[in-house]
């Protein structure tokens, strides 16, 4: 009895220790409340990821059991604000991960993935609550509620129904496991991704195989080989190395070796081949959809879009495909030609030709290319400018802040203002790549803003590029389009840090996801403006702006080849919709089925033995799955929406306040069709897009 008791005590006594250890087991005591990424360590996430759920589990006991008549704030407002501690520690946990992740932080991931994966099932399988939820949503036409808690019902009712509360026990068990195993899935293909495109690396000894890379892209190939040791020049699969030098390099035999390198990630028969995981994760996901009650994952997954079924989608597909497909066949013919007379031969455009033929057209072309703009794009400067189009647009301001820890030493963080002085929030950027850090670029939040106790608690949000980190005393130089995907990413962080929302679950970017990329894409429109271009171009050594002649230059060159890259991004959505329209489970090869699905929008060879599905971690394990159409979708949104930028200028405060007050601010407490509605006056149509691509005259759009 006394070793019992000793035991029970010992045990207490280390959960008290590690409670006073663990910042996650407290509200952060930190300048603003954002996370003390300077004293987490490690070994504090499992531990106050179990204690989280255990608090989330008690939440919800609490308003499951509760005995009085099921209210809008006793239950629907109970359950938004329910999980604080959890939200905490997942935030900063999955944030770290994929910006600065650890073997040991992948291996925690792993374990607590399903464990996340029992809590939500158990929120969502939740018979009594469900019922509380259900009586509030039938009650709804009697209730007074505003516009945003009719959404915040509608919504919440609707996530029961899709996680699983209306099916039988049978099948409720089913669907824990089903959804289990994706979590889990997903994180392995990220896992697999991540390792495997961090494993190749190109050494180049001979300099006379650097033919054609301009001096930047070899100095920093060249810094790359000294940090790893090594005599020569170093490239590896991140964006600033592979898109340069599959653009620039003369040499055909390396572009081919570095393409098939990055389209075989995932796909080499090893330990971390994806092949068999896409196969589960699409099987999974259909089995999930019939166990709903519908016929494949994409009916399941649209429920809840602009688009609303994937017959819509396949609607806006066809009709840029008609549109969009002849142009990008005089596209092809025209830099097959250029390629056959330079090479005095005839050529057939493979995978690993189109960007360096392309490039060289172009600069034919509009006498410009990225080695004669990268001088007018500094990083800082560039931040400080797009920074300033905000202040522009919409009065807000950032302060470089000393004060906010973070999690690597090369973040930094902002304090971020509103016109009037009041603080909006926290802006947190990360701009260099690293081995630890995953590809791509993206903004994700360290915390949502909402309303507590009358109080606007603001947002705090994390922006991530892959920029080259700086060498010596040389600035950072960005390419046109790094530029362009910073001011993209940008976009996001603004319709986050503007949110004015009462409710975290749908506030800032919790929009359908065909909606979210409209506040980042419609940033990319200022990039082929004279008036920014002005603002934003200027020469780092000099300080002279950027000439007129080649800004006409980036304005004419800014369609370039357009009708090829919408068929490309054509081509993803109709591969993401073939995986996702199956109505019987599939065994069959990943590569055939692959190359079968995107044909109709493809123009290049297909090349053998290359794969996306292995690699294509939006659709597999980023939340775009039945989705990529998306940013098709959104880009005739933001075509449409800068035209009325256009109509009145484009730094105009009258339509960035209409913009804001009606899209940024707004979240998702209505329906995006209503709120695009509320700022245009009308719904969006393609001609504003077919305009500014130069397939169609400019007239009255939409009218």
């Amino acid at each position: 009895m006394k070793k019992t008791i000793l035991a029970i005590f010992l045990f207490n006594l280390c959960i008290m220790v590690q409670a006073v250890n663990n910042p996650f087991f407290t509200k952060y005591n930190t300048p603003l409340g954002t996370p003390p990424f300077d004293k987490i360590k490690t070994e504090h996430y499992e531990p106050a990821f179990k204690e989280g759920i255990l608090r989330l589990d008690k939440e919800i006991k609490t308003i499951a059991d509760n005995q009085t008549p099921a209210t809008f704030k006793n239950t629907i407002e109970a359950l938004d604000q329910s999980g604080e501690m959890l939200r905490r520690v997942s935030s900063a946990f999955f944030n770290v991960l994929s910006a600065d992740a650890s073997d040991e932080m992948l291996a925690i991931s792993q374990r607590v993935s399903p464990l996340l994966t029992e809590s939500s099932n158990n929120i969502y399988m939740n018979e009594k609550l469900f019922q509380r939820v259900k009586a509030i949503y039938d009650a709804k036409e009697s209730l007074n509620l505003t516009t945003e808690q009719k959404k915040l019902l509608e919504d919440t009712y609707e996530t029961f129904k899709e996680q699983g509360a209306t099916l039988n026990a049978a099948d409720k068990e089913t669907f824990r496991k089903l959804s289990t195993e994706l979590s889990l899935l997903a994180l392995q293909y990220d896992e697999n991704d991540l390792k495997d495109l961090s494993r190749f690396e190109m050494l180049i000894t001979d300099e006379k195989d650097l033919e054609g890379l301009p001096p930047s892209i070899r100095e920093n190939a060249m810094n790359a080989a000294k940090e790893k040791g090594k005599q020569g020049w170093l490239f590896n699969l991140s964006a600033p190395s592979y898109s340069p030098f599959m653009r620039y390099s003369a040499k055909r035999d390396l572009r081919e070796k570095m393409y098939r390198a990055f389209t075989s990630v995932g796909n080499k028969g090893d330990e971390y081949d994806n092949k068999e995981i896409v196969k589960k994760i699409v099987n999974d996901r259909l089995t999930l959809a019939q166990l709903m009650g519908f016929k494949n994952y994409a009916e399941y997954e649209e429920l809840h879009t602009m688009a609303k079924n994937p017959s819509n989608v396949y609607k806006l597909l066809d009709e840029l495909l008609k549109a969009y497909k002849p142009v990008a066949i005089n596209e092809y013919n025209e830099v097959k030609g250029f390629a056959t007379g330079l090479e005095n031969k005839d050529m057939t455009i493979m995978p690993w030709d189109w960007n360096f033929y392309s490039e060289k057209l172009k600069d034919l072309r509009f006498h410009v290319n990225d080695e004669m703009t990268r001088p007018y794009f500094e990083l800082n400067h560039v931040r400080e400018s797009i920074f300033g189009l905000a202040t522009q647009l919409y009065g807000i301001t950032f302060k470089k802040s000393k004060r906010i820890p973070v999690y690597n030493k090369e973040v930094e963080t902002y304090e971020v203002f509103d016109a009037d002085g009041s603080f909006l929030g926290v802006l947190y950027t990360d701009f260099f790549t690293r081995p630890t850090k995953q590809s791509g670029a993206w903004m994700n939040n360290i915390k949502a803003q909402y309303m507590e106790n009358g109080k606007d608690s603001r947002p705090q949000i994390l922006l991530v590029m892959n920029f080259t980190r700086p060498t010596g005393d040389k600035p950072v130089l960005l390419t046109f389009d790094e530029v362009n995907t910073f001011i993209h990413e940008f976009g996001h962080s603004l319709h986050g840090m503007l949110s004015k929302c009462t409710y975290e679950s749908i506030s800032g970017t919790s929009v359908y996801r065909d909606f979210v990329e409209l506040p980042s894409q419609i940033m990319e429109n200022w990039l082929t403006q004279r008036e920014f271009l002005n603002q934003i171009a200027v020469h780092y050594q000099t300080g002279e702006k950027i000439p007129e002649e080649m800004v006409k230059s980036l304005v004419d060159a800014s369609n370039f080849n357009c009708g090829y890259y919408c068929c490309r991004q054509i081509s993803f959505g109709l591969l993401d919709m073939a995986w996702h329209t199956l109505q019987q489970p599939f065994s069959g090869d990943v590569l055939s089925f692959e190359q079968k699905a995107w044909t109709p929008a493809s123009l290049l060879p297909q090349v053998e033995n290359s794969s996306m599905s292995t690699n294509f971690s939006h659709i597999f394990s980023g939340g775009y799955s039945a989705g990529y159409y998306g940013y098709k979708w959104a880009e005739v949104l933001d075509a449409d929406a800068f035209a009325a930028f256009k109509e009145h200028g484009i730094f105009n405060k009258e339509t960035a306040k209409k913009f804001r007050d009606n899209i940024l601010s707004k979240g998702g407490t209505e329906d995006p069709s209503i709120l695009y509605r509320n700022f245009r006056g009308r719904d969006a149509t393609i001609d504003a897009l077919l305009i500014r691509n130069g397939i169609k005259k400019e007239t009255s759009i939409g009218q």
